[in-house]
């Protein structure tokens, strides 16, 4: 956690939430939950993929204020230690889920952030950072980052062309945020308010292509709940139960194959931030439900 900024929209007070009801669930279901701090990501994996001096900007936390516009609140010392951390979390994510299946970072999936500058909410892209770093350092040779976020990777998308060993898939509201879409390996622009049977009959159609044609040896997942009905930034028209059956079907196609799959939390917005809370915990919990029905091998997993 970082105190809130005294500018700008963005609520972190979900993060903290996340947690308790994390916590709280585990206990009421008898779950056992582990849980792991991560350490800040090292400054060359965030020069491997952002540009250095806007790096150098967020270390200083002095972000110029039409970057810090574009991201939604000013980068302070407190959030610039944040975001070091929770690009840290999704690495720590993916080398724990090559032990166990599936791991999740309980932040993060900063899927908007470009090479120069953050947007949307987003400060470095942990999801491009982390790839590149686990390829980089020989833990996988191809990766999928599957986004089912509400809004499109554009980011990601952007930060990782024209790479073979990357497959990026976007499956977000066609006419949200951002206005400017990215190409990502494979886009699916859905309709205003598609329900649960028209998103899992367009995921169920498309994700087992994907991941049978490009074989990756790792999944990413950006598991925003912003397509959830209720949510404040969102256009599309799922329901809590549409939420977990996305998740789990993600988990099953990945786990199903023996790859290890991490999930980032991505968005979620709402006035009560409580409820916007829960409904992440219900999605990471799911997720590790669906894990614990395969067994614990890991396809090409490599110690280290």
């Amino acid at each position: 956690m970082a105190p809130r900024p005294t500018r700008g929209t963005f609520k972190f007070d979900k993060y903290y939430l996340v947690m308790e009801a994390l916590r709280e669930f585990g206990r009421e279901s008898g779950e056992a939950i582990t849980e792991y701090a991560p350490e800040p990501m090292p400054r060359q994996w965030l020069e491997a993929v952002h540009c250095p001096s806007y790096v150098d900007e967020v270390f200083r936390a002095e972000v110029p204020r039409e970057k810090e516009r574009r991201i939604g609140f000013p980068v302070t010392p407190a959030i610039a230690s944040r975001v070091r951390h929770t690009n840290g979390g999704t690495w720590l994510a993916a080398k724990l889920a090559m032990q166990h299946g599936y791991a999740a970072n309980s932040a993060a999936g900063s899927h908007h952030a470009l090479h120069d500058t953050g947007a949307g909410y987003c400060v470095f892209n942990d999801l491009a950072v982390a790839t590149n770093r686990l390829i980089a350092e020989g833990d996988a040779v191809r990766v999928l980052i599957v986004d089912l976020d509400v809004h499109q990777g554009d980011g990601t998308a952007s930060l990782l062309a024209g790479r073979e060993d990357v497959f990026t898939f976007s499956m977000h509201a066609d006419k949200n945020f951002p206005v400017r879409k990215a190409r990502s390996s494979l886009d699916i622009g859905l309709t205003d308010g598609i329900d649960d049977d028209g998103f899992m009959e367009e995921l169920s159609r498309r994700l087992p292509q994907v991941l049978d044609q490009f074989a990756p040896d790792f999944v990413f997942y950006q598991a925003g709940v912003d397509p959830h009905a209720e949510d404040r930034l969102g256009r599309l028209n799922l329901s809590d139960e549409g939420l977990i059956a996305r998740d789990t079907f993600v988990v099953d196609q990945s786990r199903g194959r023996g790859l290890p799959i991490a999930s980032a939390l991505g968005g979620g917005y709402g006035d009560d931030q409580r409820v916007v809370g829960q409904r992440h915990a219900r999605s990471m919990l799911a997720m590790a439900r669906a894990n614990r029905a395969h067994p614990n091998t890991i396809a090409g997993f490599r110690e280290g």
